[in-house]
């Protein structure tokens, strides 16, 4: 490669570029708006990479732009290149082209949907693994895919954003799913149509689409591919699929005969929405030969992630669960879900979802609402005009102290049966870096709260 590459945004997924297109022979010169995280890179300059601040329209000669996928279409930089006739894509296809480029590609399994993601494509790195094959989970769920590939691992169980996918169009994995689709990101693709065809690019040259039959969106996405399509449900399965009967999971696509995967009760974390996650893993592996004895131990062997329904405490009878990874409030939906009585700690950023469908549908499960965070006067209304009869607290600091008050507050509204729920139904950096922060935020408050209130029930240390 001889080109000269300009690589928007000094992210992780940004210096990985820079390094990649460094070692395929191209000249790179790496932009960003935070001159603090292009010093980050300083080292790349003793390869030749050139890092210049703040750059609106691209340097001249410069014939192909690898954007980081924050990056909106309409940056000025970006709008600039395609007015000047260069190709912009992001990091992930920058990874297809380089991969396909190798000689020996590795096979690709993509997984992308509103929520759900990161959980799906770590089960199928589990039993991609239990089958015994070179597996890595990448792309949004942290490692970027170009890293993978370099790598050289033999299978990619790729996370896609809507982002990602935006500025990918030659991908062709050999199997995908789009778990569902609700709203979300919407400020950024401008409305839920763009949202749901960046979703829906995953199945644009894969082999097989795997949909969640459950899922309306998902299935109109699936239906528009030519792949061959694999639904998932969590009912009894037609022939095609793969669901769940008699309390088993099963597949009725990759056998000639119903096999059995494993029993729905040792899907962990638990609830429907993981076992719906469960059963696309499980698909994707079957697509690419994975018998289902490594499908089942996979399942069995996998370790959920951080803030991901998470029980942090139990005190007083009172159960304290982390779902920070909830950004979204599709997310928050299946969290409150899982619960019969909740204290419900929501709020943050929006990013123009509506909350009056979440309010109205889990207001039957709702004890009392701890709001912080900017958008907090949107769940407000919606809980004035759909669950009236519930306590509702706002905490206005905006830094670790809220979700301390928060916690304080969520306590003093819980009674023995009830569980104090972080489950947000929106995004963190309002007030928090991200969402891990926020969860850590909120196990360190629970923490010490929970031992603040032992020390006190203790009349050992009442008596001092």
């Amino acid at each position: 490669m001889t080109r000269r590459v300009l690589v928007t945004g000094a992210g992780v997924s940004g210096r990985s570029a820079a390094e990649a297109l460094v070692e395929a022979g191209a000249s790179v010169t790496v932009t960003d708006g935070s001159e603090q995280r292009l010093a980050e890179l300083e080292a790349l300059r003793s390869r030749g990479v050139e890092l210049v601040p703040g750059l609106t329209v691209p340097p001249e000669g410069i014939d192909l732009v690898v954007t980081s996928p924050g990056w909106r279409p309409d940056a000025p930089l970006l709008a600039a290149a395609y007015a000047a006739g260069i190709e912009v894509i992001g990091e992930v296809e920058l990874a297809w082209r380089l991969d396909q480029d190798s000689g020996s590609p590795a096979t690709w399994l993509a997984v992308t949907g509103t929520n759900g993601k990161t959980t799906t494509v770590t089960m199928l790195e589990s039993v991609l693994r239990a089958g015994g094959l070179d597996a890595v989970a990448c792309g949004n769920v942290g490692l970027p895919v170009v890293d993978a590939v370099r790598a050289g691992h033999a299978v990619l169980a790729v996370e896609l954003s809507s982002f990602q996918l935006h500025w990918s169009d030659s991908l062709a994995p050999a199997a995908s799913v789009v778990l569902n689709v609700a709203d979300d990101h919407l400020d950024w693709h401008g409305s839920a149509e763009a949202y749901g065809a960046a979703k829906g690019k995953v199945y644009a040259a894969s082999s097989v689409a795997v949909f969640n039959a459950d899922d309306a969106s998902s299935t109109r996405l699936a239906a528009a591919s030519r792949a061959r399509r694999v639904g998932v449900t969590l009912d009894p399965p037609p022939e095609g699929h793969l669901g769940v009967l008699d309390g088993v999971l099963v597949d009725r696509a990759f056998s000639p005969e119903t096999t059995a995967l494993l029993p729905e009760p040792d899907v962990r974390p638990a609830g429907p929405h993981n076992v719906a996650n469960a059963l696309a893993a499980a698909a994707l592996a079957r697509a690419v030969g994975v018998s289902a004895e490594s499908v089942a131990q996979g399942l069995r062997e996998f370790e959920p992630g951080a803030h991901r329904s998470v029980q942090v405490a139990e005190s007083g009878g009172v159960r304290y669960v982390n779902d920070s990874k909830a950004t979204n409030p599709h997310a928050a939906d299946a969290a409150l879900r899982a619960h019969r009585r909740v204290v419900w700690i929501a709020g943050g950023l929006l990013k123009g979802a509506d909350v009056d469908w979440l309010v109205e549908g889990n207001a039957d499960r709702l004890d009392a609402v701890v709001l912080l965070g900017r958008d907090r006067d949107r769940f407000v209304s919606a809980l004035a005009r759909h669950a009236p009869q519930v306590p509702v607290r706002e905490v206005d600091s905006g830094d670790d102290g809220g979700m301390v008050e928060a916690v304080r507050l969520a306590r003093d509204l819980a009674s023995s049966g009830a569980t104090v729920l972080l489950a947000p139904a929106a995004a963190s950096m309002d007030m928090f870096t991200d969402y891990a922060h926020r969860g850590t935020a909120f196990v360190e408050a629970v923490t010490a709260e929970v031992a603040a209130s032992s020390a006190a029930a203790d009349p050992r240390v009442q008596g001092r």
